[in-house]
């Protein structure tokens, strides 16, 4: 058996003589389990709390969206249509028109945008999740879906009947100021027959209509979208399609994946994830050096063991072997201890909600893999560090 392995385990295991001693080691392992239960906890806070932002996207955005390199509208034939159909990966695609509009409904006014969609989007988004009231749009053009907090902001129910109509304008293009404000814009009008709700920011922004609507509202040709937007086979390699989209539309439009349609939000999850590791990890390094304090402690208590040691031949690198790998004992069994109490207690917040951000809606968790990897090494780097630094306080001084 390795020598110095051998000692350290001992030297772990066994009391030390003096009782200060043995509470300075037992504050340092407990500091070692708190932060590595700490940390991990943290990280599935966060892992959760990004999936649980992340997924209203999913029920908005498509898993790819084809815009225009430039301009507002590109072209989408029926040859592009086909070839676009034939895409073994790409399971439905949907045409979209979007513009910024004026609303009015009785007597109040709001600025938000219109998403004119065709028949075949809720086989691309899941429409009947983002519902919240009513119905999704059928084939009328005389129908739209309001978000929730539109259909608040105007006063505007879900209509029965064909009797409190909706109207939508839109500028007509042109140059300077034209004599007769009420030839300016276009107006269609519409009934609300549904409310859907997705975020507080998406609530505000859009309302869905008819591609038929949109069109004729903008006046645009059959041809002409502002967007289109593909659901994908799940698992699939997402790049290799983005290459064949491209392929059809000669690299003059540009498609988006869902992680950079929300780059923003992503941005900021990540930066919050990073900043919290850091300040855990901060606050692990405070309680892990304690195990260097403990460390050398025990090389004071055990000065005339290792006097003897060195006498009968072992080395001053093996001596200060025992306490390094002592110091690595103590943090790497700390930190699967602490790992464990991490996993039960976010297990025990999955199953029973221990945490609960409303009466009905528990913190959101999320154990992973990554997790376990990225504390089980921060923890135990840093222990084996702070072992290193101790029991480099060693010197033929103390041995001779």
């Amino acid at each position: 058996m390795n020598f110095p392995y051998y000692i350290a385990k001992r030297y772990l295991f066994s009391p030390g003589s003096s009782n200060a001693i043995n509470i300075i080691t037992g504050i340092a392992a407990a500091g070692v389990v708190i932060g590595a239960m700490s940390l991990f906890i943290v990280l599935c806070g966060f892992a959760g709390l990004k999936d649980f932002s992340l997924q209203f996207s999913s029920y908005f955005d498509a898993d790819l969206k084809v815009f225009p390199s430039s301009g507002k509208t590109f072209t989408f034939t029926k040859a592009q249509k086909e070839k676009l159909s034939q895409l073994k990966d790409v399971v439905s695609f949907s045409e979209v028109i979007e513009e910024r509009v004026f609303l009015e409904f009785k007597d109040k006014q709001k600025t938000a945008f219109i998403k004119g969609v065709d028949a075949n989007y809720p086989n691309v988004i899941q429409t009947d999740s983002i519902v919240f009231y009513g119905n999704w749009l059928t084939d009328n053009d005389a129908q739209i879906v309001a978000g929730r907090g539109i259909s608040i902001e105007l006063g505007m129910a879900v209509e029965q009947v064909y009797t409190n109509f909706l109207s939508i304008y839109v500028p007509k293009p042109g140059k300077g100021i034209p004599r007769d404000p009420s030839k300016a814009f276009r107006k269609k009008t519409a009934v609300n027959i549904g409310i859907y709700t997705v975020n507080e920011d998406l609530d505000k922004k859009y309302i869905f209509s008819t591609i038929g609507l949109a069109r004729a509202l903008l006046d645009l040709p059959e041809d002409q979208v502002t967007n289109i937007e593909l659901k994908l086979t799940p698992g699939i390699d997402e790049a290799s399609v983005k290459r064949d989209v491209l392929k059809i539309f000669d690299n003059q439009v540009i498609v988006k994946d869902r992680v950079q349609l929300n780059d923003t939000l992503y941005k900021m999850l990540n930066t919050e994830n990073l900043a919290a590791y850091l300040v855990i990890t901060l606050i692990a390094i405070i309680a892990l050096f304690n195990v260097a304090g403990a460390i050398i402690m025990m090389i004071i208590d055990k000065r005339k063991n290792i006097k003897t040691l060195h006498s009968v031949g072992a080395s001053l690198q093996n001596v200060r072997k025992i306490f390094l790998f002592q110091g690595s004992l103590m943090t790497i069994l700390g930190a699967l201890l602490g790992l464990l109490i991490g996993f039960t207690i976010i297990v025990l917040q999955q199953q029973y909600g221990l945490l609960m951000i409303t009466p009905s809606l528990p913190y959101p968790t999320k154990i992973t893999v990554t997790s376990f990897i990225i504390v089980f090494f921060t923890i135990t780097i840093i222990g084996v560090v702070a072992s290193l630094l101790a029991s480099s306080r060693i010197n033929r001084k103390l041995v001779s």
